[in-house]
């Protein structure tokens, strides 16, 4: 067989490439996760960076007295008082996690249903947390009390 001129010869050997990954769902959808120490660029959580901004919104509706009761926030947002209670926790959240989620550095097992769980009100703690669970050492749910 020859191409513009010139013999081509037949491949005979197969190149195999493995690229390890891992299937994740997040946010209803899936991801894949690369192993740790590959260069992954930051992602932003919709869902979740959506959610920090209702909260503190709210928290701002509430402080300025638009509304008298959660009841009332949630009857005007068309949402249950106990949404309005489970978001407005994330304004607890260290304010270097809150801004390693609005850059999407948060890493992948900081999500916005780990988020609803319980977690520590003490900055320290909540650090505390993240780290341990991204150098493996925890493996329990995100914010999670050690």
């Amino acid at each position: 067989m020859t191409r513009a001129g010139t013999a081509m010869s037949s491949i005979s050997d197969t190149l195999t490439l493995h690229v390890p990954f891992r299937l994740i769902k997040r946010g209803g959808r899936k991801e894949i996760r690369v192993p740790d120490g590959s260069a992954e660029p930051p992602r932003k959580d919709d869902a979740l960076v959506k959610a920090l901004a209702r909260a503190f919104r709210w928290k701002r509706m509430l402080d300025a007295g638009n509304f008298a009761t959660l009841t009332d926030l949630a009857r005007h947002e068309g949402v249950t008082p106990s949404f309005v209670t489970r978001i407005l926790r994330l304004t607890l959240l260290a304010p270097d996690l809150v801004e390693a989620i609005l850059d999407g550095t948060q890493g992948p097992d900081v999500t916005l249903a780990r988020l609803m769980q319980p977690f520590p009100v003490e900055w320290a703690e909540q650090g505390l947390a993240c780290q341990k669970r991204q150098s493996g050492l925890v493996q329990t749910s995100a914010l999670a009390y050690s």
